[in-house]
């Protein structure tokens, strides 16, 4: 399939944190490739999801939520973002019904910018539906961003819902480019399964702390073993402070017990197999300034 001729091309997402990017593309992949959390900064990687039909290829990249970095590890984050800006055969930007349209604005300039095809999904509007107030709000949101992105189609939708995302597929369908595919139909993702492993698992760290505890851990698979009947997998959780790797552990361990086991049965429903998960709570100070740090945990090359 590789060297046929047919509709393909790279479909990359951007937005602000937490107007549902993720969602969205987990909805068009089918699967759930990026971890969803009612918290900013979920997505820190770039993530591509494949999609095949009989004529088109589409690869998905969602991405980190657009913010002004702080520290080496956002850097970071946001030249995926800047690299998927610049490789994409069509932009998706997200923004949602109640986001104002100022936040980040140097990203709306950038996308007028652009020489590819623009898609602005206007995500969330199942909160909105019902009334007609609402209808009309959702009305003069349309016409706000086509007056802020001229060239781009807008698409009020729910990614949660699957309201109209039958509609943006086949937008993005009629927008890509003649050429080969890029990769082979057997392919879901560019991400290996240590990759989805180690996710899962920040997934859980996510849903299960609060304040600073999230966005100061990162989890490192150190081995990830394929036996006949099951995977075993040993996670290290490195935290900045030996204070977190305390709140990490809890009161007698429960409270890493219960994050080990809500991720072991995520792990069993994603791999679709047994799982043997052992976890580790390393202090690793100042790894979000450390380069060497980020280069091995895979956000610099």
């Amino acid at each position: 399939m590789k060297d046929k001729i047919i509709r393909s091309g790279f479909v990359n997402i951007i937005g602000n944190p937490n107007v549902g990017k993720s969602t969205l593309m987990n909805a068009l992949v089918g699967e759930k490739l990026s971890i969803v959390t009612a918290k900013a900064q979920t997505t820190r990687h770039r993530i591509m999801g494949i999609v095949n039909g009989s004529d088109y290829q589409i690869v998905f990249s969602d991405t980190p939520g657009i913010l002004k970095p702080s520290y080496e590890l956002q850097e970071a984050m946001m030249k995926f973002v800047d690299t998927a800006i610049g490789d994409a055969d069509i932009i998706i930007y997200v923004t949602d019904v109640y986001e104002s349209s100022e936040k980040n604005k140097e990203y709306i300039d950038k996308l007028n910018l652009l020489s590819c095809p623009v898609v602005v999904v206007v995500n969330k509007i199942d909160t909105l539906l019902g009334k007609t107030a609402n209808i009309d709000t959702i009305d003069s949101l349309v016409e706000k961003w086509h007056s802020l992105v001229p060239k781009a189609d807008i698409l009020p939708m729910s990614a949660l819902n699957n309201i109209n995302t039958d509609i943006l597929l086949n937008k993005i369908i009629s927008l890509l480019p003649q050429q080969h595919a890029w990769y082979d139909r057997d392919v879901l993702t560019d991400k290996n399964l240590r990759f989805f492993a180690s996710e899962i698992l920040r997934e859980k760290i996510l849903e299960n702390y609060n304040k600073e505890i999230p966005y100061c851990t990162e989890v490192v698979i150190e081995n990830f073993i394929e036996e006949e009947e099951m995977y075993s997998i040993e996670a290290v959780i490195n935290v900045v402070r030996e204070s977190q790797k305390g709140i990490i552990i809890g009161k007698r361990g429960m409270a890493l017990k219960r994050v080990g086991t809500q991720a072991r049965k995520d792990m069993e429903k994603f791999f679709e197999k047994k799982v043997f998960l052992k976890i580790f709570v390393k202090v690793e100070p100042s790894w979000r300034e450390n380069k060497r740090e980020l280069k091995r945990f895979g956000y610099i090359q």
